[in-house]
């Protein structure tokens, strides 16, 4: 790998990672369109560390209370009550779907699930659900002629029922064109979140898996040294800028807009790509590393 496309799939890493139209699904598609070699899962793994140490920095302070928190209430009774404590459970409760499947379906995420024709109708298929869950929020949030607005949930209301659902949406992200934010929120608008509440636990529950999946990928890579670690330390140096600067955006878009742009987005992509590959300028497989 170069150090110019190390530059850029760092750039679409950032750019892509907490937006909902699935960060692994465009560095294998700028790999595909520019005729370079598929930067691969280990490659996604490490530079998603990047982007998480942005989210680390983003929500430092809820970080901290919340860890300080959990952490008091394993030798203090009367702060297993508090919505921070809770919330540090809750966050490994909701952890454990994808440490399940990310380990029993390794194979099939560095495989067949990397096919463009998958890609493309996940990124379709999640544009969709997606869709009909911003429309859901927005009825709730405005109202009609004939029903009253309703207010939605908070993160305070967050059990461990809810907690463990969002968990198995976020699952779903191991499939190139899911998104990891996009199937976690579409999951919390239908369980009755607000976006805000949404996006911020797709954030924070997004750290220990990201960072135990970064860490696994540097142990593999370590041993197997199959990987291009300068580009891809300085790619995952670039993620961290540009996803920090992402965050700060986002977190104010959706306190008032829709999430239909990128629903639009996502089956625009999808059926743009499906064109290509049924026309054979792409191959199904166009950019896989011959690893």
């Amino acid at each position: 790998m170069s150090w110019f496309e190390s530059f850029i799939l760092g750039l679409v890493q950032g750019l892509t990672e907490f937006l909902p139209i699935s960060s692994s699904a465009h560095l294998r598609l700028t790999a595909a369109f520019s005729g370079w070699e598929d930067p691969g899962a280990a490659f996604t793994a490490i530079t998603q560390i990047g982007t998480e140490a942005a989210v680390l920095l983003y929500f430092r302070k809820d970080i901290v209370r919340i860890v300080s928190s959990w952490f008091r209430s394993l030798f203090d009774k009367s702060m297993r009550g508090d919505h921070d404590a809770k919330m540090g459970w809750l966050v490994i409760v909701g952890s454990i779907p994808i440490g399940v499947l990310g380990v029993t379906l390794k194979d099939q995420i560095e495989g067949p699930f990397r096919d463009l024709r998958v890609t493309a109708t996940t990124l379709i298929v999640m544009g969709i659900v997606l869709g009909f869950a911003d429309r859901l929020a927005a009825r709730d949030e405005l109202g009609g002629r004939h029903r009253a607005a309703r207010e939605r949930k908070s993160l305070k209301e967050l059990g461990v029922r809810d907690g463990l659902i969002f968990g198995v949406c976020q699952a779903m992200a191991l499939i190139p064109g899911v998104s990891r934010s996009g199937a976690t929120i579409s999951g919390g608008l239908f369980m009755g979140y607000t976006r805000e509440a949404a996006a911020r636990y797709s954030f924070l529950l997004a750290i220990p898996a990201v960072l135990a999946s970064g860490a696994f990928e540097l142990k593999d890579a370590a041993e197997g040294g199959h990987v291009s670690w300068g580009p891809t330390f300085f790619a995952t140096v670039i993620a961290f800028v540009v996803g920090y600067a992402v965050i700060a955006w986002f977190m104010r878009f959706i306190t008032t807009k829709s999430f239909m742009p990128f629903v639009w987005y996502r089956i625009a992509l999808g059926i743009v790509l499906f064109v290509l590959v049924g026309t054979d300028v792409l191959s199904p497989h166009a950019g896989e590393s011959g690893d």
